[in-house]
């Protein structure tokens, strides 16, 4: 015996996975968590008895339903898994997921399209964060309907998809305590370990919508232009990494992160190909073949940030910030406090999202049967 879950397999941004109602899963979180380890195949690296696509960023799920929040529509709830781990992660962002929290919600009648294009705010119950996305809703034969069709490009997916606007309204300290964690726009640090001699490197710990520790690629022997195979197969560099990780998430007021998916390490380097900053990120293990949506908005701050390890290697021009990284760039558009330099009034970005599948995803009937 099996029970059926209805769901819309989902692209957003680069990343992809199920989407659910709220409604349509179990109200007890326990009982939530060990459906949705099934639904995806975890714990297996291969995720074989499941939708995951054996990569932390296919082993990914959004929940969703009306908001009771005023002058919020929808709310969002982010569900990292890890392929091999039995890890239920409600605590990150994802802003690539977001981008597709709109389209579902019409693809389920939870939105009503009313012109050329909709825009809805959405609240990220992860950290509580809120946004207005836009996306295309032209008229059909039977009413406006959400498009998936465009001219827009973003590096890391092939082809070309409608235009989907996310505008974040309030990112700074989204898990941490404030944008700068620490209180200082750079640490200095000192790391040992048993894999690799004793280093020292400054670092920014900073957190704009995901709490990322940026540092240069050369304080870890790297250029930071390596391919992302090259970084996933060198393990002195990953023993660093976790040292670090595990140090700097005591100094940034997070605890133990060992069972964490953030922070995030991210090695930054001048450009090379045209754009701000050059950077190869971790999520928290695997070299990402891009740049998570929030990763990127949290480098983009820190170029724009004096004294940041991003200062002296970056190259601005204006107000948007283009992100290097393994599989192309990211651009971010920041709006600065004049009077405060580390007051972001506005981060906006471009996405795309389509929808893959429709249909019911089978979960044992042991875990969970609505009707027992």
């Amino acid at each position: 015996m099996q029970t059926p879950i209805p769901t819309l397999f989902m692209r957003g941004g680069t990343s992809r996975g199920p989407f659910f109602l709220a409604s349509d899963l179990p109200a007890d979180v326990a009982t939530r968590d060990q459906v949705l380890l099934a639904v995806m195949g975890s714990p297996d690296p291969r995720q074989i008895d499941g939708l995951g696509g054996a990569h932390p960023l296919t082993s990914k799920v959004g929940i969703v339903s009306p908001s009771c929040t005023p002058g919020v529509a929808l709310d969002f709830l982010f569900v990292q898994l890890q392929p091999a781990l039995s890890t239920v992660d409600t605590t990150p962002n994802c802003g690539n997921m977001l981008a597709a929290v709109v389209p579902f919600a019409i693809e389920c009648g939870l939105i009503t399209p009313q012109a050329d294009t909709t825009t809805a705010r959405v609240l990220t119950i992860n950290t509580q964060m809120q946004c207005d996305i836009t996306v295309q809703t032209p008229l059909g034969p039977h009413g406006r309907v959400i498009s998936y069709d465009g001219e827009t490009r973003i590096d890391g997916v092939p082809g070309t998809s409608a235009p989907i606007t996310i505008n974040f309204l309030d990112t700074a300290g989204s898990v941490c305590s404030g944008l700068l964690p620490t209180g200082q726009v750079r640490d200095h640090v000192t790391i040992s370990g048993s894999a690799f001699e004793t280093f020292d490197l400054d670092i920014t710990c900073i957190d704009n919508g995901m709490p990322l520790v940026l540092f240069n690629a050369r304080d870890v022997d790297c250029t930071g232009y390596e391919s992302v195979a090259a970084l996933n197969t060198n393990l002195v560099l990953k023993a660093k990494l976790e040292a670090l990780r595990l140090h700097c998430g005591h100094l940034m007021g997070l605890g133990d992160v060992t069972t964490k998916n953030y922070p995030k390490m991210t090695l930054v380097a001048a450009p090379r190909d045209g754009g701000s900053i050059c950077t190869r990120s971790f999520i928290p293990h695997v070299c990402h073949d891009a740049i998570g949506v929030l990763a990127a908005v949290t480098v983009g701050t820190a170029c724009v940030l004096q004294g940041s390890v991003c200062d002296g290697l970056s190259h601005m021009t204006g107000s948007s910030v283009s992100v290097e990284h393994p599989t192309g760039e990211f651009s971010v558009e920041l709006r600065i406090d004049p009077n405060d330099p580390q007051n972001v009034l506005r981060a906006a970005l471009l996405r795309t999202a389509r929808l893959i599948m429709r249909g019911e995803v089978m979960v044992p009937a042991a875990l969970w049967s609505p009707s027992r």
